[in-house]
């Protein structure tokens, strides 16, 4: 097994798990309960993980999590707010993030 994703927000971490197994890669969610520890152990101890359990998945896993963030932050055209990329709506405004347009 191989760790291949963490975060502090578990909805992103979810995701991540369901575009690997929507993918075919099989992944094993580890730390789901451990924010309970929090204040015992260091607050990333509990952020919940995301392993691979086929090494030889690595790859192609990264890959298809980077073509996720490729989208990186977009620009409210109604408030000027910047927002994160799995946002479909500004969290300041609440207008729909703008359609990209195909080349």
């Amino acid at each position: 097994m191989k760790l291949i994703f963490t975060h502090e927000n578990r909805l992103l971490v979810e995701l991540a798990k369901s575009k690997l197994e929507v993918a075919g890669i099989p992944v094993f969610l580890k730390n789901e309960f451990a924010q309970g520890g929090a204040g015992d152990l260091a607050p990333h101890q509990t952020w919940p993980e995301l392993w691979l359990e086929r090494e030889r998945d690595y790859d192609r896993a990264r890959q298809l999590l980077a073509d996720t963030d490729e989208g990186g932050v977009w620009q409210c055209p109604a408030c000027g707010e910047e927002n994160d990329a799995v946002f479909d709506f500004c969290w300041n405004c609440q207008q729909p993030q703008p359609v990209q347009q195909s080349p």
